[in-house]
């Protein structure tokens, strides 16, 4: 038996922990400065969390970080990327949502680098980027975080973005997406990817890098990592589960015509129907001039 005092003491160290926590997300809600309309409504506590702990709490970086960040949402506009705009560039499964969650009710999201059929940039981030905010917006209320399955069948150098390519989306997942990542599965890459990681990962950073995981079938570790994830009733053969895997892009863009629904909502603009999908498409409205 531990002495109660033991316990007191953890307890009280927590408790400062928190407090000192909270004293930084006022600190760095005060050094960004008034905010209002998207900015505000995407600047919730837990947001400015996410940007404090990718900067190991310092807030001066968190600042930068952030207003970084909502410069960005403000002329990029992620919120506003409708489904019928970006359809095209995943039309064979290039990246999905899954019907099933990890083990910790997280949104997953499946990529398949091999289905890649075109090389042009801008249009391969926005759909990226899409389906992240998807992934976030259909994330449990318990959860702020998403896992990756990324499955190699099919990939050549043929299929493969350019590094360019490849660095302007790492860049824009770490630094405007921070702790949203629980695990990047890369599952069963062959050698000649393992060559191009080396290039990559100069660009990642350190909290990043270390979510990402090299999983191969038949190997004890890999084999763990995936079992402490992932249901094997729930996962596809391809990732070493028992389910079978097939995109059916006809119904994968009704569900996502559904989401942009909520989308809409969640941001506050209006939505009209659209001869452009199966559903309806969100149609922004005017918005007070903001920061975001």
């Amino acid at each position: 038996m531990y002495p109660v005092s033991i316990f007191r003491k953890k307890n009280s160290q927590n408790q400062d922990n928190d407090s000192s926590q909270d004293a930084k997300v006022s600190e760095l809600r005060a050094a960004v400065g008034p905010l209002s309309g998207r900015g505000l409504q995407y600047c919730t506590d837990a947001c400015l969390r996410r940007y404090l702990e990718a900067r190991n709490w310092n807030v001066a970086k968190s600042t930068k970080m952030l207003e970084e960040t909502l410069q960005w949402r403000s002329t990029y506009k992620p919120e506003e990327i409708r489904w019928h705009e970006v359809a095209h560039i995943g039309e064979n499964g290039l990246i999905s949502k899954a019907d099933f969650h990890d083990r910790s009710g997280r949104t997953v999201l499946i990529m398949r680098p091999g289905m890649q059929k075109t090389t042009a940039g801008e249009g391969n981030i926005r759909h990226l980027v899409y389906l992240v905010e998807n992934a976030i917006l259909n994330l449990p209320v318990d959860q702020e975080q998403m896992t990756w399955l990324i499955d190699f069948t099919g990939w050549s150098l043929n299929t493969n973005v350019p590094i360019k390519v490849a660095r302007e989306i790492i860049y824009v997942l770490q630094n405007h997406y921070p702790e949203r990542l629980a695990l990047v599965a890369l599952y069963n890459p062959p050698r000649i990817f393992e060559a191009f990681f080396k290039v990559v990962k100069y660009f990642v950073d350190v909290k990043t890098f270390q979510k990402i995981k090299f999983l191969y079938p038949k190997r004890k570790e890999s084999e763990e990592i995936m079992k402490s994830f992932f249901d094997a009733e729930n996962l596809p053969v391809e990732f070493g589960g028992k389910t079978s895997l097939k995109y059916d892009h006809e119904e994968f863009s009704r569900l996502m015509a559904q989401d942009d629904v909520k989308t809409a909502k969640f941001w506050g603009f209006d939505c009209k129907p659209s001869d452009d999908s199966n559903g309806y498409i969100p149609e922004p409205v005017s918005l007070a001039p903001s920061a975001s």
